[in-house]
């Protein structure tokens, strides 16, 4: 399963010969596979995914060749490399149009686990899921991430092992996403002048923990993998995931896929610059998003936090025309009616500015999963390509 992974990430980020492959989408919307060698992975992935999105029910053969374009010789030799590996079982018959039963098949969930890991300023949270990408743990303790590389990774590598143990130790994770403020090399895995840390700028996190953990390890920013968790749990189109905890960031969904930008530093949502004169940042400017947000939750003005954050939310969609705003973060879970209502306030007064009225108007609600969307979300960051739904 390990090696099915490498395989699924190779093929999402260009392919196991470095080209980029592309296939055609068939008419209702689910990629055609294609019948070659070099591309056995993506059309496994295409598999997995089907298999997943029918759950306990199941999919027969025949309607996985007519949903990937796969023939039916193809799909049988996937399926058996699937059943042997312990990922797919037959989930029983269903009835066909003519000659005997079809054989319909479904994923194993517990055939693999993969782990999410949310690096918060001030502490860790961490998840093991199944393939299906439901919590089996779940984990949370404290963190210094001023306190040096050597105490972070020691206590990431407490807390992984502390969720194998409560799931009852078992075969190793597929591998480690690990999610935390930004900006960062997502590619590479090496951090940046993290925002009110410039002590991690050029740490090759994810080579460390890798060794460390002893599996493969993605790493990207916190809101990213919020986003892309939300992308795969079924929020569609173009979409802003505001974070607002101990820092302010967004992740950005365009068309389906989390959008990272040429160098991976899009969504530094929160260093946009409002207020030429306003207090200084961590970043080293003045009158950023964060400063003028964080500052007022400090002295418990969630009404002026929310005005600001919808500011900085109007700017945004105002740019990339987006289909909808989710917030999310500590901070918004504690007063959620207050944050969706000042944001939406903004928005909606830019939008009458704008003279389209409630037909320009971009929806604001709270993300689902509240503060467990960055841990489960870090945890996509390895599954998704597994089921050729992500880019990590």
């Amino acid at each position: 399963m390990a090696l099915l992974w490498q395989r699924c990430c190779q093929s999402a980020s260009g392919g196991e010969n470095g080209r980029v492959k592309r296939t055609n989408e068939g008419s209702d919307g689910w990629q055609l596979g294609a019948n070659l060698l070099a591309l056995r992975s993506h059309n496994t992935a295409l598999v997995l995914d089907l298999l997943r999105t029918a759950g306990a029910d199941g999919i027969s053969r025949l309607e996985l060749a007519e949903r990937t374009g796969l023939t039916p010789q193809a799909v049988s030799k996937i399926t058996a490399r699937l059943r042997e590996d312990g990922l797919a079982a037959e989930a029983g018959h269903r009835a066909s149009t003519g000659g005997k039963p079809r054989t319909v098949l479904r994923l194993v969930p517990e055939a693999g686990h993969a782990v999410g890991v949310h690096l918060d300023r001030d502490e860790t949270r961490a998840v093991l899921v199944d393939l299906d990408g439901t919590v089996v743990a779940r984990r949370r303790a404290p963190l210094d991430l001023g306190a040096g590389a050597e105490a972070v990774l020691a206590g990431v590598t407490g807390v992984v092992e502390a969720l194998r143990a409560e799931a009852g130790g078992g075969r190793a994770p597929l591998g480690a996403g690990v999610a935390l403020p930004g900006p960062l090399d997502h590619r590479r895995g090496v951090l940046h002048r993290v925002t009110g840390f410039p002590e991690w700028d050029g740490f090759p996190l994810r080579d460390a923990l890798a060794e460390r953990l002893g599996v493969a390890v993605v790493v990207d920013k916190d809101t990213n993998a919020a986003a892309l968790g939300l992308a795969v749990g079924g929020e569609g189109g173009s979409f802003a995931y505001l974070h607002l905890g101990t820092g302010l960031g967004a992740g950005l969904v365009i068309g389906g896929s989390v959008h990272r930008g040429a160098r991976t530093g899009a969504g530094e949502f929160g260093h946009q610059v409002i207020q030429l004169d306003g207090p200084e940042c961590t970043c080293g400017a003045r009158g950023c998003v964060e400063a003028l947000c964080l500052r007022a939750v400090a002295r418990d003005d969630l009404a002026e936090a929310a005005r600001v954050l919808g500011a900085g939310a109007a700017n945004l969609v105002g740019l990339l025309d987006m289909d909808r705003v989710l917030l999310g973060g500590r901070t918004v879970a504690a007063a959620p009616e207050v944050f969706v209502s000042g944001v939406e306030a903004v928005l909606g007064a830019r939008s009458r500015q704008a003279g389209g009225g409630s037909a320009l108007r971009v929806p604001v609600r709270v993300a689902p999963g509240g503060v467990r969307d960055v841990a489960e979300g870090a945890a996509q960051l390895v599954l998704a390509p597994v089921f050729g739904r992500g880019d990590a």
